[in-house]
């Protein structure tokens, strides 16, 4: 197998463990407009495996604007920190909703180069999240910690 493949049994794990939504902005896979990919958290390129421990379950854009990124800068300290990783940390001891849950807020170093770095605030992300609010369908209930 090529290195970095990830298995149809990998990819329905992430998915179910994940509960259908994006680990890093929260999105709902079943309101998405593209599907979302299974994604390795430290790249094969950095010495990344392809284990459940590092693969997670991205929408388009995080995964797009992720990448191969390990890092960020805090937009507070300008320190750079390490982005979140879904397999070591828990999204609400980083990341918070604002009060209308359209916006993510970084609470920590971490969650503010996290949400810089992966634009988790992108114009159409807030749209969707102010609509389904409304509809009663975000934010999506918090997935149970490993």
């Amino acid at each position: 197998m090529p290195e970095g493949h990830i298995t149809a049994q990998q990819r329905r794990a992430v998915a179910e463990r994940a509960q259908g939504c994006c680990e890093y902005c929260r999105s709902q896979a079943r309101f998405a407009m593209q599907p979302f990919s299974v994604e390795h958290i430290v790249p094969c390129s950095q010495g990344g495996e392809t284990t459940l421990h590092n693969l997670a379950l991205a929408c388009q854009g995080c995964n797009n604007h992720k990448y191969t990124k390990t890092e960020g800068y805090d937009p507070v300290t300008g320190d750079m920190v390490p982005l979140y990783h879904p397999r070591r940390q828990r999204w609400r001891d980083h990341f918070a909703w604002n009060e209308d849950f359209t916006l993510i807020i970084g609470l920590t170093p971490t969650g503010r180069a996290t949400v810089e770095a992966l634009q988790l605030n992108r114009e159409g992300l807030v749209n969707l999240r102010r609509i389904l609010y409304a509809l009663g369908e975000h934010p999506p209930s918090e997935r149970t910690e490993e």
